[in-house]
């Protein structure tokens, strides 16, 4: 009985806690604000074509990611009657192991009536050069120097084992 008597009182007191008259006030008011709220347009997902495929039909041609063969480069090279072609004998100067787009013209010096120019390489060393003297990685021979500019004739390889000429100028750099 005794316990009856504990159990009553405590079994009154959680079911008004759980009653309809505890203040949500606040919280149905805040659901109420989020579920008025408009909610944004999505996107449709694009439409993506299909990859067409390519059926490669060239298998009896050269690989190009492999280099000919050197019967093929002297085939090509024999019916070449330009006879463009660098000097393989020729020792390589030090201005040849940088691009050409890497070397800048900074200036000229004239001495004993010799006109050189002066370039700054990529590692930022200052080297003098004159007419005959070569540069660049395509055998770029300077043919005249003025106050402003070099110019270059340049021996270009065309891929299929002949050569060809290119002027090519460099400004003095600002």
């Amino acid at each position: 009985m005794r316990l009856l008597r504990y159990t009553i009182p405590l079994l009154i007191l959680g079911l008004t806690a759980c009653s309809d008259d505890a203040n949500f006030h606040d919280l149905d008011q805040y659901v109420a604000d989020v579920e008025a709220r408009q909610r944004p347009k999505i996107k449709p997902l694009p439409e993506f074509t299909p990859y067409e495929t390519y059926l490669y039909q060239s298998a009896e041609l050269r690989n190009p990611f492999i280099a000919p063969e050197l019967s093929d480069v002297q085939s090509n090279a024999a019916g070449d009657k330009s006879g463009v072609a660098p000097d393989p004998d020729r020792s390589r100067e030090a201005m040849e192991l940088f691009p050409l787009d890497s070397l800048r013209m900074v200036g000229t010096l004239e001495q004993n009536g010799v006109m050189w120019a002066l370039i700054m390489a990529p590692d930022d060393a200052i080297n003098r050069l004159r007419v005959g003297n070569y540069m660049g990685q395509n055998y770029g021979r300077i043919i005249g120097i003025s106050e402003y500019e070099i110019e270059l004739t340049e021996i270009i390889p065309d891929g299929m084992g002949a050569w060809s000429k290119s002027n090519t100028t460099i400004t003095l750099a600002e």
